[in-house]
């Protein structure tokens, strides 16, 4: 089943209301599992990603869960109207809410999230504003910190992002983020699908950098109290060492390396991603009742 939906905001301005209506048609698909009765499983790609990167997933997912996938705003085959060139400015809370928005409309109380890289961070914050969709939390090449060298890269795209194009800057993140021969798969994976976002949403999205270590900083030191699985590479050298830490601090969290892996787990170690998401959320079926 494939539905675009209409989601519909209205923007205040000072006492004066100043009205902004926007129009954004989000591409989603449920893969309906035999088992009417199964529970739903989201999957959240990360930024210029989209969908599509789940393709190794859905099979193997389908046969427990409901299995939905969303293409996040302004990625895959999600479109909009003209009329959202009026908001200048996303937030992770903005891009979480149309998230929220889709399950809404599809009726979906309560879903198992699986997220990569960016998607982590969305998923967090959905968690943070509506605890009671979240049943538990996979989070693969999960992004709580930004390194030295991370920083560093998000200072250097910040200066170029209107000087030089685009997928040039892209082109660099993928390869400082995956820069092993054995990452080449996920790595053009992720340079295809970025070349279907637009310039303009590319830089809306990567002004989300802006303040990202704050919130950043609030996921760490808050525990969603939602049990949590960060599936990570071995060779994700920018991400791993956080998440280490983070495991120690968070009561219901835990984490799975994968040996010999980078940054996309789910494209480079799919069997061992998929058997450890399946076995960590039917342990979790009836998460949302501790």
């Amino acid at each position: 089943m494939v539905k675009r939906i209409r989601i519909f905001g209205v923007w205040g301005q000072n006492k004066y209301p100043h009205f902004i209506c926007y129009i954004i048609v989000l591409h989603h698909k449920i893969f309906h599992a035999e088992k009417e009765s199964a529970p739903y499983l989201t999957l959240v790609h990360g930024a210029g990603g989209s969908s599509s990167i789940w393709h190794k997933q859905i099979r193997t997912f389908k046969e427990h869960f409901n299995v939905l996938v969303i293409d996040l705003r302004g990625h895959g085959m999600s479109k909009f109207s003209l009329k959202s060139d009026h908001i200048e400015k996303y937030s992770f809370e903005f891009i979480a809410n149309d998230v929220i928005k889709v399950l809404d409309h599809l009726k979906i109380e309560k879903t198992h999230f699986a997220g990569i890289s960016l998607g982590t961070i969305i998923m967090r914050q959905i968690s943070e504003m509506r605890p009671d969709l979240v049943d538990s939390m996979v989070m693969g090449g999960a992004i709580i910190e930004f390194n030295f060298r991370s920083k560093l890269l998000i200072h250097f795209g910040n200066l170029f992002k209107y000087v030089l194009p685009y997928m040039i800057l892209y082109k660099l993140f993928a390869f400082i983020i995956m820069p092993r021969d054995k990452h080449k798969e996920s790595r053009n994976l992720f340079i295809e699908e970025a070349k279907k976002v637009y310039q303009k949403e590319f830089l809306k999205w990567f002004r989300l950098t802006w303040g990202i270590n704050k919130l950043l900083t609030i996921f760490r030191t808050t525990d969603s109290g939602k049990p949590t699985l960060y599936i990570m590479g071995e060779e994700d050298y920018m991400f791993l060492p956080a998440v280490k830490y983070l495991i120690s601090k968070h009561e219901k969290s835990s984490l799975l390396v994968i040996p010999n892996c980078g940054h996309v787990v789910n494209v480079e170690a799919p069997v061992v991603f998929n058997n450890a998401v399946i076995d960590f959320l039917n342990s979790n079926k009836h998460s949302s009742n501790l």
